[in-house]
Order: structure tokens, then sequence, then C-alpha cells
């Protein structure tokens, strides 16, 4: 039996690989475009750039060194050149799709950043493996434009798995959805209770606020103890409100500006017993009388016949909307909400007091 040269006993001592293996190496090498790994096999293992991210901006040298530990598969034993072509990227895919696979089972809430937005949704990758957001599973709400997803971190689960059709398909709209409902159930409980909500829409007959789990709708009647003629005029969409969750029922969620103890007619008695004088603003007028707005939410009516000591046919004969008129509170009833006034009564006593004054003189 003839002995084996140096060389021989080298090659037996070195293990053998094939195409598909999974190798462990030592860098020993980084250059620009590619990782040179000592894999104890008879050649060196080679990682082109290509085959260690499909991100081109990548730099190598920074994120691989010199004496690090690398795990990668064998794509050919012999390059054509006597060094083995190894890929890093393809065993991360095989590892990150066995990683969503596990996900997709345990219906797992997975986080990742956007690695790109496309025509038709968005793209992430786990560990390699891209996960596709279709457009319609982005949101729970239509989304006219994805660019503000880029480079966004967003949380999103596997709705279907199937690596050889390359069908990995990620929702995150159902998370949203389970978000809200959550969120729903929780404002159903605070009924009566204060909330803060953002106006998501104005329009001629109230606002939608958003409550951060549901909208609700701030009627126009809801938006003040007064008279609101305009809720454009007063309310901007994105302004932040504090306000009242009035009533639940299915998804429908009325809300109010009119807080209990705020109501005006708690302190209406004392401001406005009979007997004392008043300041108000005519806010309408019928022919019967002109209603007299005295703070908002408390109007008060002067009758046509109390307008004045001269007979008037109708009030808008000596009245005006929006005039400021002084009057005497002549029946005050708190439990209707109803205010009488006079200026007829009030005339006649400055008339009596002038009189006096005339004849003490």
């Amino acid at each position: 039996m003839s002995e084996m040269s140096f060389e021989q006993m080298l090659e037996e001592s070195l293990k053998t690989i094939h195409n598909g293996e999974v190798v462990e190496g030592t860098v020993i090498d980084v250059k620009e475009d590619e990782i040179i790994l000592n894999i104890g096999y008879k050649a060196d293992g080679i990682i082109t750039k290509s085959e260690y991210t499909n991100d081109s901006s990548v730099n190598l040298q920074d994120v691989v060194h010199v004496n690090d530990k690398m795990e990668a598969k064998v794509l050919k034993v012999n390059d054509g050149e006597g060094q083995v072509l190894l890929t890093y990227k393809r065993l991360a895919a095989e590892k990150g799709n066995k990683r969503l696979e596990e996900a997709f089972e345990n219906h797992e809430v997975l986080k990742a950043p956007v690695a790109q937005v496309l025509d038709g949704g968005l793209s992430v990758v786990i560990d390699e493996a891209r996960v596709f957001i279709p457009a319609s599973l982005v949101s729970d709400t239509y989304e006219r434009n994805l660019g503000k997803y880029a480079g966004q971190e967003i949380e999103f689960v596997i709705s279907e798995f199937n690596p050889r059709r390359r069908r990995i398909i990620g929702d995150r709209k159902q998370l949203l959805v389970a978000k809200k409902a959550e969120m729903q159930k929780e404002l159903f409980a605070l009924t009566r209770l204060a909330a803060e909500g953002v106006i998501k829409n104005v329009t001629d007959f109230g606002a939608f606020i958003d409550l951060g789990g549901a909208d609700g709708l701030l009627h126009i009647s809801e938006m003040s103890w007064g008279r609101v003629e305009n809720p454009k005029k007063v309310f901007k969409v994105g302004e932040k409100l504090s306000v009242l969750i009035k009533d639940i029922s299915g998804d429908k969620i009325a809300l109010s500006l009119k807080f209990p103890d705020q109501n005006p007619w708690l302190t209406a008695g004392e401001k406005y017993a009979a007997g004392n004088v008043v300041e108000g603003k005519v806010a309408r007028m019928t022919d019967f009388g002109a209603f007299v707005e005295l703070e908002p939410g408390v109007d008060a009516l002067l009758h046509v016949s109390q307008i004045s000591q001269e007979h008037v046919d109708k009030p808008s004969d000596v009245l005006s909307v929006g005039q400021v008129i002084t009057a005497k509170v002549v029946d005050f009833n708190g439990e209707d909400k109803k205010i009488s006034l006079s200026m007829k009564a009030l005339q006649k006593e400055e008339a009596a007091a002038d009189t006096t004054e005339a004849e003490e003189e």
C-alpha cells in the first residue's frame, strides 16, 4: 500500500460539501463586492453582495467583519474558479419563511419597517423573507397615498402563506378593525362621560368626531346650550374637542357639548327672578312677540303687548333681530324653562319715577 502525499492527506482531512448544504465559516476577508469565508474545505467560500442582501445600498464592510462567524448555503461547490459559491440571503429567506409559517399558524402579530412602496401595496421584509401587504389590507379606510408608509414600522399578521407560489400576504387591516372594536367596547362603557376626540368632518347638520376607536356625531342641536347657525363657522377639521358621550345605539354614537354642569338654567332662577331688570338680544320674532336671548341657552318671550305703552301691531315694527333691549322679568317658570319679559312695565316705572321727581321739585 503506497503512502499518501501530504496534499492527499490534507484533502482527506478536509470535509466534503454538496450543493444545497448549509455550512458554517469564519470571515477571513471582506471586500466591496464579496465576503470570503473559511469553511473548512479545500477551497474558500465566496458570498457575493447580491447573495448577501437585496439592498444595493448596503456596504458589506460596514455590516460584516473579519473573524465573524456566518452560516451560508452552498450554491456551487466549484464556481469555475475553484471557489465555493455561497448564499447568505437565500438561507436567511428560508429561515424567514419558516418564521412566517409559524406566525401564520399561530396568528402572531409581526412588526417590521416598510421596505418598499409598490403600486398595489407595501412590501416588508422579515429575516430576508418578503411579505406583500395589498393596498386593500393596509388600512380599514381607503388610503389614497401609500407613500406615507415608506420606512414606517407597522404591525400585521400573515393572512396567506404559500411560498411555493411566492404568495406570502400580510394583513394590517384586521388588526386595526379589531383594535377599533375593542376601543368601541371601552367607549360603550363611558356613556354620559366625557371623551377626547378630533374633528374629522364638518357638515351643515353637525360634525363627525374621531374618538380614537369609533366615530361619533355631534349634531348641530348639541353644539351649544345656545344656537349654532352654521357649524362650519364654529368648528374646523383637525380641531381637538372634549365631548360628552350622550348615547350609544349599535355602532352609532351621539355626542354633545351641552355638559350638565354648564346648563345655564342651573343659575337662571337667581339671575332672572321676577322683578329683575335684564338685558338681552332679540334672537327672532313672530307676530305675537319677540324671543330675546338673555344668554346662550336661555331665551325669554317679550309679548307684543309688552313691548311698549303705545300700541304695537307687530314686533318687527319697532324691533330688529340682533337689537339689544332692556326689560323687566315679569314671570319666571324654571320647571318649563319659560321667562316672560316686559319693556312696557319698565317704561311705566321709569315714567312714574320721572313724575315723582317732577313733583318733588
